[in-house]
């Protein structure tokens, strides 16, 4: 709450309008499941995201961000499922305000080498437990709002 009330403020007085990046929330559909990865700078968890690739649509840059910082191969959903706000660390010194626009990507494989592979760890979590995860208010509101995680017999 704290967070948005800054962000809010902070636009009010002038500070600029925020950058855009695209995630993707991978989604194993027959669990509910997520995953999140690890931040290459902090270590905490995240959702793969990135900034607008030229000439990919905003859903598939977000599908190709997964594939470089998970090894997610997958479906991605064409229609956002939601936004959410947070200042990115940059190394001058100084944060940026940026706007993360979230697609849902319905993991089909998940890879053993993808670029990435070295730099992070990935992690499948029911929602409620990502959403307690992520540091980012409106990303934790996101996942709060996805069904509970499935429970499946033994067959």
């Amino acid at each position: 709450m704290i967070v948005e009330f800054r962000e809010r403020l902070a636009r009010l007085i002038g500070r600029r309008p925020p950058d855009m990046q695209v995630a993707a929330l991978c989604l194993n559909q027959a669990t509910g499941e997520v995953l999140l990865v690890t931040s290459r700078g902090t270590g905490r968890w995240i959702v793969p995201k990135g900034w607008p690739m030229a000439g990919r649509s905003l859903a598939d840059a977000a599908r190709q961000e997964a594939w470089e910082e998970a090894g997610v191969k997958g479906r991605v959903g064409e229609v956002e499922i939601g936004r959410y706000h947070y200042d990115k660390d940059q190394d001058r010194g100084f944060a940026i305000p940026v706007e993360v626009r979230v697609f849902p990507l319905y993991v089909e494989a998940l890879e053993t080498q993808f670029p990435e592979a070295q730099e992070r760890q990935r992690r499948w979590f029911a929602p409620q437990d990502a959403a307690r995860m992520v540091a980012e208010t409106g990303l934790q509101q996101i996942l709060r709002r996805l069904p509970a995680e499935r429970r499946h017999s033994p067959e």
